[in-house]
């Protein structure tokens, strides 16, 4: 990970490989940008005017300099009413993404631009130099754990943030601190991911999860067959049948405002290959599949960073692990399972597996006398046709909730788009032979939302929200992610959590 420091030092003092200049949106150069552009003999100034740099969002102009930084690149942040933390958050990512292909070790940027877009809100300038520092973490994430080493192979290693105002010298501080916390929980979560199928089982993940715990204070127990079989878990159950890799249902605590007060659960889906079972996918692509537990990823990697940041909240994670494979043994279309509930479900699909697993996940749950319940799954293909990999759907029953999540993901760029669950949807559910069937009759469509339908009997009277991160889990397009895994939902989850606490 990046290394990423402060200095209480102008831009044009500090001797750099290359200095970051963020840009409002400009016709002309003023102030510092027009001292640089002097001494680089107008050429800012003939970028502006060929149009090459006009500072909107996201735009890049990298070069060459005769002062102590050797490199200069022009960072457009766009119009100064306009600036977020998100948007600053971008930039810094494709700023990095760039200097990195040209094989700088060390960089800098200059925070006098954020400096004067915050200068009389309280707070913002901290928080915008944070999120410089959480894009760049995000933005350089590699993961390298199967390759040979490459010596040529040139990876920024460190970015100093460039500060003039002593006065916010400890904001500053405090706001890298955070940022680099974000960055290693959203990256355990990518890993988690980005292994494959045979190094992330259910095993693997319980035991990630109580080196997690032991390291955070966080309470852990994982519940193997044998305790299932005691609660009737027969829909989890079911779904492992298949395969040989045992199951786990891993239950993390962790108590930040008293025992006394009700927590927020966070389930996750953590499917960790999904073959479909009987009901085979296509061989094309399968291999993405290993992705199936991202949910669980970003459950694992919420409670950890959670505890890093002594969040004032309670937090429990619920992460229902299996395998989803074919063999002798394996359920097959037309089985009927008993959950945990006592709902019994019939089987239609078994590559319909995630929401076996979360409906005795979300039965458990209701153990702990949640506040609110949020479940996280890689559930429907239906999703990428609705919303691609742009934003994840959000589906519940408190609209007072999924705001405040919508909410959370406009700040964070994780965004959530609420989809409908109408009496039509859970009548869908419905089966002549069993209590439920885990996909609706053909021609009902609605998919994503008749995921949800199904888990709605199981999630309880409290405030519910499932969301469907199959399209932002794996593809998610932000300036800050890579290709494969993005760990999405971690910092949406974070925000919620702060904001709601």
């Amino acid at each position: 990970m990046i290394k990423i420091n402060q200095k209480i030092e102008p831009s044009l003092n500090h001797k750099t490989e290359c200095l970051i200049l963020p840009c409002v949106e400009i016709k002309k150069t003023t102030g510092l940008l027009k001292e640089i552009d002097d001494s680089l003999q107008g050429a800012i100034s003939a970028a502006i005017k060929n149009k090459r740099f006009s500072g909107k969002p996201n735009q890049t102009l990298l070069l060459n300099s005769t002062g102590k930084a050797s490199n200069i690149l022009l960072l457009g942040i766009g119009e100064a009413k306009e600036v977020t933390a998100e948007k600053i958050c971008q930039a810094a990512a494709t700023a990095v993404k760039v200097l990195e292909k040209s094989k700088f070790k060390s960089v800098a940027a200059d925070l006098s631009a954020l400096e004067s877009i915050a200068k009389g809100k309280s707070g913002l300038y901290g928080e915008l130099a944070g999120a410089v520092a959480e894009g760049a973490g995000l933005a350089l994430y590699h993961f390298d754990n199967y390759k040979s080493k490459d010596k040529d192979d040139v990876q920024l290693e460190k970015l100093t943030l460039l500060n003039t105002s002593k006065a916010q010298q400890s904001s500053v501080e405090k706001s890298i601190s955070r940022a680099e916390k974000i960055v290693h929980a959203v990256h355990i979560a990518r890993d988690l991911i980005s292994h494959p199928g045979n190094t992330v089982t259910p095993t693997y993940l319980a035991e990630h999860a109580k080196k997690m715990a032991r390291k955070n204070k966080i309470t852990c127990k994982v519940l193997g067959k044998k305790e299932m079989k005691k609660l009737g878990m027969g829909s989890l159950l079911g779904v492992a049948q298949g395969s040989d890799e045992p199951p786990a249902l891993i239950v993390l605590e962790y108590n930040g405002a008293g025992k006394k007060k009700a927590p927020t659960v966070i389930v996750g889906k953590g499917i960790t290959f999904d073959t479909g079972g009987i009901s085979l996918k296509p061989g094309g692509g399968m291999d993405e599949m290993k992705m199936d537990m991202s949910g669980s990823a970003t459950t694992l990697a919420t409670l950890e960073l959670v505890a890093s940041l002594k969040l004032k909240v309670n937090i429990v994670g619920i992460v229902a692990a299996a395998e989803n494979m074919p063999s002798g043994s394996a359920i097959k279309p037309g089985d009927i399972l008993k959950s945990m509930s006592g709902k019994t479900i019939e089987v239609l699909n078994t590559d319909a597996e995630g929401r076996l697993v979360l409906a005795d996940a979300l039965t458990y749950a209701q153990r702990y006398k949640p506040k609110e319940v949020i479940d996280l799954a890689t559930l429907t293909g239906a999703v990428l046709h609705a919303l691609g990999h742009q934003a994840a759907a959000v589906i519940g029953n408190n609209p007072a909730m999924i705001q405040k999540l919508k909410d959370a993901g406009e700040a964070t760029g994780e965004r959530v788009w609420e989809l409908p669950l109408w009496d039509e949807h859970e009548k869908a559910t419905k089966s002549d032979i069993a209590d439920l069937k885990n996909i609706a009759s053909p021609g009902v469509g609605a998919g994503t939302t008749m995921g949800a339908a199904f888990l709605k009997p199981f999630a309880g009277d409290q405030p519910w929200t499932h969301i469907d991160i199959a399209g932002t889990a794996w593809g998610f397009d932000r300036p800050y992610t890579n290709k494969g895994a993005s760990g999405f939902g971690v910092r949406l989850l974070l925000n919620y959590l702060e904001k709601t606490r």
